[in-house]
C-alpha cells in the first residue's frame, strides 16, 4: 500500500468510526410560546381561522400530528412552565402561583438529558426567577422580559431579579430565534440536542414588530358569541371573573398618563369617550384580538426560521419539533382576557408536533395529554427508564395511533392563585362533562388575595353546551351525572397526590361544602 492510499484508508476508517460512534437518539425542539391560546392559531377552528397568520404552525400540523385535547394542570404562567419541566403537579413541585420560583435543585428534565448525553438549552422566558439548572447554556429573559431590545441573561451575567443581563437589539421574537439557531450551529453534531425556544409573545400587553402593524388594519374580526357576558348572572357562573372593561381601563390610563402605564402597549393612544358599554366593549375587543393576531404573526414567522434552518442544515428528519402555549386565554370569551380558569378557553394547550421518522403527517388525536407528560415524552424519546419524579406519562405511543388500553379518561385540575374575582378551584374534565368545585380559599399560599369567597359549584355538559355559557350544576337531568363524578373527582385528586394536609382549612370546607 502507498503511502497516499495508506493515509486516505485512515481518514475513511476515522469517518466510519466517528459515524458510527454517532448518537442516532432524536434531537427534541421544544418551542413554546406564552398565552398563544388556541382561538388564534387557526388550526383548531374558531372566529379568526380565516384571519391568523399562521403558514408555519399549518406547516407542522401538516407534517405532524396535532393534539385536540391537550392541557395544563395549573392554568398561568410560572406554575405551567414548573409542571412542564419537572413532569409534576404545582403541589408537588411547590410552584403554586406566580410567586413562587423553581429551586435550581429540583429534579427536572433537562438535567436528566444532559447527564444522558444531550447537549441542553432555554433560549428565551425563563420566568421561573432563580437561575436554570440541566442547561449547558441559557439565554433568558428576566421576569416577563420586554419586547422591544429585550435584556437577556446568560451564566456569565447573571443577576438576581432584573439584574444583570444585556441589551439585544430587535424585536423579542426576532431575537429569541436567532440565538437559538446560533446555539443551535455550534452544536456537536455527533451529540442530539434538546433545546427550549422561548418566545415571550404573545403575553400582554401584546406587542409586534414594525413590519405587522398595518395587518388588519380596516379590518373587521367576528367576536364570540358570549363577547357581551358583563357578569356571572349571565350564565349561572360563581364568580365575576378578569372582565375585558379591565383591560380596556388599563389602555385609557396607558393614553392619558404613558409614563405610568401598567404595561408599554402599542397602538396607543385608545379612547372610549361618547361610546356606551356595549360600544366599549366592542371596540376593546377589536384592539385586543388584532394585537394579538400581530404579536402572534411574529411568533409563526420564527418558527418558519427555525424549520428552514432544519431543513438546510440536515438535522429536520431526526428532529422532534414541538409547538405549544404554556397554556391557553380568553379573547373576549365570557366577557373575558387573560387565563387562570378551568374553562376552555384557558384550559386547553395547543400542541403539535412533527417527529418525521415515526409520527404520520395531517393527523390529530382526542387522547387527554397534560402538561405534566411532556418530560416523560422526551425522556422517552432519549431512551431513558421511567423517571421516579415524573407523575406524567409518555404519550409517544398515542402520537403512532397506538393509545394504551389504560390511557387516562379525566384530568385533574387545580388553580391556587386565588382571588375574589377568580376563586381558587380544583376540578376534573372527560371528554364529555365538566366538574368544578370553586373552593375559594387564599390557604395563605404567596400571590393570593387573602379575602375568602364563598365556595360554590360548577358543571358543564361540553357535548351540548361547548362554549360553556350555561352552569347546570342545578339542573336536575345531571344529578347522578355530577354524583358519579364527585367521586372520580376525589379519586383523581388522591391519585395525583394532592392531599390538602398541609391546609387543614380545606378538611372543614370540604365537610361543609361536598354534599
Amino acid at each position: 500500500m502507498n503511502i497516499k492510499n495508506g493515509i486516505f484508508f485512515i481518514a475513511f476508517a476515522m469517518i466510519l468510526g466517528c459515524a458510527s460512534k454517532a448518537d442516532k437518539r432524536p434531537n427534541i425542539l421544544f418551542i413554546m410560546s406564552d398565552d398563544h391560546t388556541s382561538q388564534a392559531w387557526g388550526i383548531y377552528g374558531g372566529v379568526l381561522k380565516d384571519y391568523v397568520k399562521n403558514a408555519n404552525i399549518k406547516r407542522l400540523a401538516d407534517e405532524g400530528v396535532v393534539l385536540n385535547n391537550a392541557f395544563c394542570t395549573n392554568s398561568i404562567c410560572v406554575p405551567s412552565r414548573a409542571s412542564i419541566l419537572t413532569g409534576q403537579y404545582s403541589h408537588l413541585n411547590g410552584v403554586y402561583t406566580l410567586s413562587q420560583s423553581l429551586e435550581p435543585d429540583s429534579m427536572n428534565i433537562a438535567k436528566e438529558l444532559q447527564k444522558n448525553g444531550y447537549q441542553t438549552a432555554i433560549i428565551g422566558k425563563w420566568h421561573l426567577k432563580k437561575q436554570p439548572t440541566g442547561f449547558d447554556h441559557f439565554m433568558v429573559l428576566p421576569g416577563q422580559g420586554r419586547y422591544n431590545d429585550p435584556i437577556l441573561k446568560v451564566k456569565e451575567d447573571w443577576g438576581e431579579g432584573n439584574n444583570g443581563g444585556k441589551v439585544y437589539k430587535g424585536f423579542s421574537s426576532d431575537v429569541i430565534a436567532d440565538y437559538s439557531i446560533d446555539w443551535l450551529q455550534k452544536t456537536e453534531k455527533t451529540k442530539p440536542f434538546f433545546l427550549m425556544t422561548h418566545f415571550k409573545a404573545t403575553h400582554e400587553p401584546f406587542d409586534y414588530p414594525e413590519r405587522h402593524k398595518d395587518m388588519f388594519e380596516n379590518v373587521d374580526i367576528p367576536e364570540p358569541e358570549s363577547l357581551y357576558d358583563f357578569g356571572p348572572e349571565t350564565t349561572g357562573r360563581s364568580f365575576m371573573g378578569q372582565k375585558l372593561d379591565y383591560l380596556t381601563e388599563r389602555w385609557v390610563k396607558a393614553s392619558e398618563n404613558p409614563d405610568k402605564s401598567f404595561m408599554p402597549y402599542p397602538g396607543l393612544p385608545f379612547s372610549i369617550e361618547g361610546l356606551d358599554s356595549i360600544q366599549i366593549r366592542k371596540k376593546t375587543y377589536q384592539k385586543l384580538v388584532k394585537d394579538f393576531m400581530r404579536c402572534g404573526a411574529a411568533i409563526d414567522d420564527n418558527i418558519g426560521k427555525l424549520l428552514d434552518y432544519l431543513e438546510a442544515s440536515g438535522e429536520a428528519e431526526n428532529t422532534v419539533v414541538i409547538y405549544t402555549a404554556d397554556q391557553g386565554y380568553f379573547l373576549g370569551e365570557h366577557g373575558f382576557f387573560d387565563k387562570r380558569m378551568i374553562y376552555e378557553e384557558s384550559l386547553r394547550m395547543p400542541f403539535v408536533i412533527r417527529y418525521p421518522k415515526e409520527i404520520k403527517g395531517n393527523s390529530r388525536i382526542n387522547d387527554i395529554i397534560l402538561n405534566i407528560d411532556f418530560a416523560a415524552l422526551f425522556a422517552d424519546y432519549a431512551g431513558l427508564e421511567t423517571l421516579d419524579f415524573v407523575q406524567g406519562k409518555s404519550f409517544r405511543k398515542n402520537l403512532t395511533g397506538q393509545t394504551p388500553k389504560d390511557w387516562r379518561k379525566e384530568m385533574y385540575y387545580r388553580y391556587w392563585a386565588h382571588t375574589p374575582d377568580r376563586p381558587a378551584h380544583f376540578g376534573i374534565r372527560n371528554d364529555r362533562y365538566k366538574l368544578a368545585f370553586f373552593y375559594g380559599q387564599h390557604l395563605n399560599l404567596a400571590g393570593t388575595k387573602k379575602v375568602n369567597t364563598e365556595p360554590a359549584w360548577e358543571f358543564y355538559d361540553l357535548k351540548e353546551d361547548p362554549k360553556e355559557n350555561h352552569n347546570a350544576y342545578t339542573d336536575t337531568q345531571y344529578a347522578k351525572v355530577i354524583e358519579q363524578m364527585k367521586v372520580e373527582l376525589l379519586k383523581q385528586k388522591a391519585l395525583a397526590g394532592d392531599d390538602d394536609k398541609a391546609f387543614p382549612k380545606m378538611k372543614e370546607v370540604l365537610a361543609k361544602y361536598w354534599d
